[in-house]
């Protein structure tokens, strides 16, 4: 039998999803399992089971497997990482405590700064020192650095990040470090800054160094005890992980730099609304992922998720920006809230309500659940609205208890001082602001007006929120695309390789010599090209962007620049003061413009990914209708007769009004009154407001 279905894996902090996708004619079949917190990979096999026992498949037919997990950002977050320390240059192994020294909030004086990934007593000095333009100021002392990592050895580290000053202009002592002490240790896992994060600023590339070393034991273990899972179970395919930019990679470069993994879970959710989106033929999308703990929301512009060259882990406060550890890594731009639909509703300590971000997760989870859980969440308050269906959660595989949900809602209700139906649509209301507020921000930042865009839903709660979310921004058009309660898995596996890569290039664009900059970008390609053929991805259909990080001199912060395809002066000035002004309104007159760092980003299409998709009994049904419930609008008065259909009886050009809840196994959509609503060629569901 030929090994050509794909499958994807993703486990979130509620559920894992699973989906099984043939490329030949798009058919795809999806489970959602309960996570397993204590062993995540344990829920992942029990729901593969499941799977092909539903779909009839043979695992002998999967040819590959596509895999997403927050693992590692988990053990950054609870600090369970391997034994880390660090070499640095002499005179700097206090930088990851002092940091940027910048408060993100200006008035706390009892903030709380996220505690460094290596203490104290692990920070070891190196003699050696590089000049900015890398340079040789003082050479490596290889016996006395050896000397310190005995040390560090004995003291029971087992991961060692080497990040030296200004080892971006130049990594010569970085690899004599790494190659003597490998030889050395050679059971010592190492991780040198230069071949991680080579560019300016110390302290994100030093953070960024020491997180790939602290997660780097853990990534190579639970690899390859996925891997062993996996041909237990009969399953041939090669295993593929999703990066944070939004592309594939094999298992030996996600074991060299898990750190590229932090947001992979995330930014599947992304790609999955930029995919869906062009099915959908619509070219702006806010791409809105809600599962069980949190919200994503991701801006599509032209058919792809925005990427940045950056982001903020292991947050103290999760969704404060500057409470992180900074690291630089390609990583689709996210927004994320704590907003789920386990968020948990409380009485605050003012006697507001109070929605999220704490979550009850998989174990208790919600109180509908009947697994302990005894505070109030989203999926009650969903519950208890009419939005939810006891007797088809999870197209009927989980049984859920509406009396227990609206018991605990009558409880808070009552400490508020609210009836019943007023306090569980206050938790809906709230969570929806939550998000919107976040879309807000987001889109302000960029420049735009949440109306250009469509508001696409995916992940198993989003579909529920989705039209009252599209209201508070002003969105007109709603979309929810088939299997949407999986969508971030079906996204994974649409995903192309990808491998982006950067170079220190501190020049001003005066004085740069083009040359050099054809040089860099071709050894950066050449690096490129040589990970993502590793993947089997169809090279001859690559797609290279070239970049550049720039600003205008005594600047103290750069821009990203898509460079145009003829590398001159010119036109380089041209591209950068265009996209200087569309996010800061003017240019400043008289300065001068600078390189700082050049970057590549390479895709190449993978085997088995693209094409379609195609649900069983997906449009073919002739009874879609299922019957009738009183479904809660506040705006049309309060509970509403409302008719309910089977999302897989309906064919494909119907037309319908609002107010409509549709049904699929893995989430339900909700439709408000004011509402015209189309089923795409795609199988997606549009619901267009009426203005």
């Amino acid at each position: 039998m030929a090994a050509s279905l794909s499958l994807g894996i993703d486990i979130g902090g509620t559920f894992t999803d699973l989906v099984v996708l043939d490329p030949a004619d798009g058919r795809a079949v999806i489970w959602k399992e309960s996570t397993t917190p204590d062993d995540p990979s344990r829920g992942a096999i029990t729901g593969l089971t499941r799977l092909l026992e539903k779909g009839g498949i043979a695992p002998g037919s999967i040819g590959r497997v596509v895999h997403a997990t927050t693992l590692f950002t988990n053990a950054l977050i609870e600090r369970k990482g391997a034994a880390t320390g660090l070499l640095t240059t002499d005179g700097f192994t206090d930088v990851l405590e002092i940091g940027r020294e910048r408060k993100y909030e200006l008035y706390d004086i009892f903030l709380e700064m996220p505690a460094p990934l290596v203490p104290r007593p692990w920070r070891r000095p190196a003699r050696e020192r590089l000049a900015q333009d890398g340079s040789i100021e003082r050479p490596l002392d290889l016996d006395a650095a050896l000397r310190e990592v005995e040390a560090l050895v004995a003291d029971g580290v087992t991961s060692l990040a080497i990040c030296f000053l200004h080892a971006y202009a130049n990594p010569v002592h970085e690899r004599m470090a790494a190659e003597a002490i490998a030889k050395r240790f050679p059971g010592l896992s190492i991780s040198i800054s230069s071949d991680l994060a080579p560019e300016i600023r110390e302290y994100p590339r030093m953070v960024t160094t020491a997180a790939n070393a602290y997660v780097r034991p853990i990534a190579e273990t639970y690899l390859d005890t996925l891997e062993a899972a996996l041909k237990r179970a009969g399953i041939p395919g090669g295993l593929f992980l999703m990066l944070s930019n939004g592309g594939l990679t094999h298992v030996a470069e996600a074991k060299r730099a898990p750190v590229q993994l932090l947001e992979s879970g995330p930014a599947a959710g992304a790609l999955a609304g930029a995919w869906f989106g062009r099915h959908a033929g619509l070219d702006r999308v806010l791409a809105f992922d809600m599962g069980g703990t949190t919200a994503k929301l991701a801006l599509v512009d032209d058919g792809d998720p925005l990427v940045a060259w950056g982001f903020e882990a292991a947050r103290t406060k999760r969704f404060l920006r500057g409470s992180g550890l900074p690291v630089q890594i390609a990583t689709v731009e996210l927004i994320e809230i704590g907003a789920g639909g386990g968020s948990i509703a409380r009485r605050s300590d003012l006697g507001t309500l109070h929605v999220g971000p704490e979550s009850a997760g998989a174990q208790p989870g919600p109180v509908c659940y009947r697994r302990g859980g005894s505070e109030p969440t989203v999926t009650d308050s969903d519950l208890a609205l009419g939005y939810l269906n006891a007797d088809f959660f999870l197209g009927g595989t989980m049984r859920i208890d509406a009396g227990a949900a609206g018991a605990a809602l009558d409880g808070l209700a009552g400490t508020l001082g609210l009836d019943a139906t007023r306090g569980a649509f206050g938790i809906h209301d709230v969570v929806n602001e939550n998000m919107a507020g976040a879309a807000r921000v987001a889109i302000a930042e960029r420049g735009r007006v949440p109306q250009d865009y469509a508001l696409l839903a995916t992940g198993g709660a989003a579909p529920v929120h989705a039209w009252h979310v599209g209201r508070k921004l002003g969105v007109t058009r709603v979309v929810c695309p088939p299997g949407a309660g999986a969508g971030s898995t079906i996204g994974m596996l649409m995903a192309p390789a990808r491998i982006d890569r950067v170079a220190s290039f501190n020049t001003r664009l005066a004085d740069a010599e083009w040359q050099e900059v054809a040089r860099i970008f071709s050894a950066l390609e050449a690096d490129a090209m040589a990970v993502v053929g590793e993947t089997g991805a169809d090279i001859a259909r690559r797609d290279i962007r070239r970049l550049a990080d720039m600003r205008y001199v005594g600047q103290g912060s750069e821009i990203t620049v898509a460079l145009p395809e003829t590398l001159t002066p010119e036109d380089v000035l041209t591209a950068f003061e265009a996209a200087y002004r569309r996010l800061f309104g003017r240019t400043p007159p008289g300065a001068a413009a600078q390189f700082v760092a050049l970057r590549l980003a390479l895709s190449a299409p993978m085997p088995g990914s693209g094409g379609t998709l195609r649900l069983d009994g997906l449009g073919g049904g002739t009874t879609a209708l299922k019957g009738k419930r009183e479904v809660h609008f506040p705006d049309a008065g309060g509970a509403v007769t409302t008719p309910v259909y089977d999302r897989y009886a309906l064919p494909v050009g119907t037309r319908l009004e609002g107010p409509a809840v549709f049904e699929e196994n893995e989430s339900t959509f909700i439709v408000g009154p004011d509402a015209r609503i189309e089923v795409l060629a795609d199988g997606s569901i549009l619901a267009e407001r009426a203005v």
